[in-house]
C-alpha cells in the first residue's frame, strides 16, 4: 500500500519537472548570491512597496476584541474590490458575489471544488501556470488540454470548441497570459464566448485575471465576465504588488451568472474546506489601501524592452510580452533543461520551458532589478555562442 494517495500521486507525477528542478538546486542558493541573475520566478528583488508596510502597521492596532476574530469576507474589503470592479469591467456586482480569498491560488481552488465532480473535464490552454492542472486533478475531473501555439499565442477558439463534450464542466483560461505574455482581444474573448454558448448544457468559464494589471504599450484589459454569464473572475494582489508571500484577492460572479444564490453557499463551504481560504484578518483591512498600491509597471516595460531588444539583436527568438511579468524565449539547444544549465554556469537563472509545458523555450522574469538584467545580458551573449560554436566542431 503507497503511503499517500493515489490522487496525490497523480499530481506528483505532473509536477515531476518542477520538483526535480526545484530539489535538483538551480532555484537554489546559487540563484541567490550576490554575483547572480535570478530571472525565475515572479519574485520580488528589490525591497517591497513602502505602502504595503505602511498599511500592514496602520491596520495592525486592534480596534476592538474581535479585531483578529475568525474572518470570512469583511464587508469593507468586499467594498473596495467591488469598486475597483466597477472600473476594470464596467459592471455592477453584487457584494454577495465577491468573495475575499487567499489570492488567485484560493480562489482558484475554491471554484474549482464547488462546481467540479468526480469524472467532470476541465479544459485549460497550454502551456499553463504550473497548478491548473492538479488543482483540477485533486477534485476528480480530468484535464483536458488545448495547446496555444508560439509564437503568436492567439486564443485557439476552434480547438477549444472541438474539445468540449458532454463531460466539460468547465474552461480555465489566464488573461494576461502567463508564461506567453498574451492580452486577449474583445474579439477573442466574444468569439469564445460564441462557442459556449452553443454548448448543450452549462459550461463554467473561470478566468484566472492576476495580471490585469500588470499592462504595456497602454493596453486596455478586457475580463471575459463581460462576454459571457457562467464566468467566475479570479484576481489576487500578489501580483500588482509583487508581493506573492502576502496573499489576498477575490473571486467574483457577475449579476448575469445564473444560479447566483446556490453558487454562493458552495463557494462559502468549498473555501471553508479548501484549507480556509480566506485571507487574514489584517490584509482585508488593510485592502483598502492596498489597492491604491502597485509595482512599477513602467519599469517593468523598460526591462522587457531592454531585454527583447538585447537578445534579438543576438539573434535569439523573443516573444514580445503584452502583459505579466514574463519574457519567452526560444532555447537554441533543442533541450531546454540543457540550455538553462549553460546559463546557470554564467550566473544567469531562468525558467526551463519543460516545466510549464513547453519544451524548447524558457522563460526570463521582469522582476529581476535593472542591476539583475544588466549583468545577465553578456551570460545570454556567452551561452548562445558556445551553442553555436559546439554545432562547429
Amino acid at each position: 500500500m503507497s503511503a499517500y494517495s493515489s490522487t496525490v500521486r497523480a499530481m506528483i507525477e505532473y509536477l515531476e519537472p518542477v520538483l526535480s528542478f526545484v530539489s535538483e538546486g538551480e532555484a537554489g542558493d546559487a540563484a541567490l548570491s550576490a554575483e547572480a541573475s535570478d530571472l525565475q520566478f515572479g519574485n520580488p528583488q528589490e525591497m517591497p512597496l513602502p505602502e504595503i508596510q505602511q498599511a500592514l502597521a496602520k491596520w495592525a492596532a486592534p480596534q476592538n476584541k474581535d479585531w483578529f476574530a475568525y474572518k470570512f469576507s469583511d464587508p469593507k474589503a468586499i467594498q473596495v474590490a467591488v469598486e475597483s470592479l466597477r472600473k476594470l469591467t464596467g459592471i455592477d456586482f453584487d457584494p454577495a458575489d465577491v468573495s475575499m480569498t487567499t489570492g488567485a491560488f484560493g480562489g482558484l481552488a475554491s471554484t474549482l471544488r464547488a462546481v467540479l465532480d468526480p469524472g467532470d473535464e476541465v479544459i485549460y490552454l497550454s502551456p499553463p501556470w504550473f497548478f491548473y492542472v492538479p488543482m483540477i486533478i485533486s477534485n476528480g475531473a480530468k484535464a483536458i488540454r488545448v495547446d496555444f501555439e508560439p509564437p503568436k499565442f492567439e486564443l485557439p477558439v476552434d480547438a477549444i470548441e472541438w474539445h468540449i463534450t458532454a463531460r466539460t464542466r468547465a474552461i480555465i483560461i489566464n488573461t494576461p497570459h502567463n508564461p506567453s505574455g498574451r492580452v486577449f482581444t474583445p474579439d477573442e474573448l466574444e468569439s469564445l464566448a460564441d462557442v459556449l454558448h452553443r454548448t448543450h448544457h452549462p459550461v463554467y468559464l473561470i478566468s484566472d485575471e492576476s495580471y490585469n494589471r500588470i499592462l504595456y504599450d497602454g493596453r486596455k484589459h478586457e475580463s471575459p465576465v463581460r462576454y459571457y454569464d457562467r464566468s467566475f473572475l479570479i484576481y489576487t494582489y500578489g501580483k500588482t504588488l509583487v508581493a506573492p508571500g502576502q496573499r489576498i484577492g477575490y473571486i467574483a460572479m457577475p449579476p448575469s451568472m445564473p444560479d447566483r444564490e446556490e453558487l454562493r453557499t458552495a463557494l462559502f463551504v468549498a473555501q471553508s474546506i479548501t484549507g480556509y481560504a480566506y485571507p487574514n484578518a489584517l490584509l482585508q483591512y488593510a485592502m483598502g489601501d492596498l489597492e491604491k498600491a502597485s509595482v512599477d509597471v513602467a519599469a517593468l516595460q523598460r526591462r522587457r524592452d531592454r531585454i527583447v531588444g538585447a537578445l534579438d539583436a543576438m539573434g535569439y527568438e523573443t516573444v514580445k510580452p503584452e502583459g505579466t511579468f514574463y519574457v519567452l524565449v526560444r532555447s537554441p539547444l533543442e533541450d531546454d533543461v540543457a540550455f538553462t544549465k549553460l546559463l546557470a554556469k554564467e550566473n544567469v537563472y531562468v525558467l526551463p520551458g519543460r516545466l510549464f509545458e513547453l519544451p524548447r523555450w524558457f522563460r526570463i522574469s521582469l522582476t529581476g532589478n535593472d542591476d539583475m538584467v544588466e549583468r545577465a545580458l553578456p551570460g545570454f551573449e556567452r551561452a548562445l555562442d558556445s551553442v553555436r560554436l559546439s554545432k562547429l566542431s
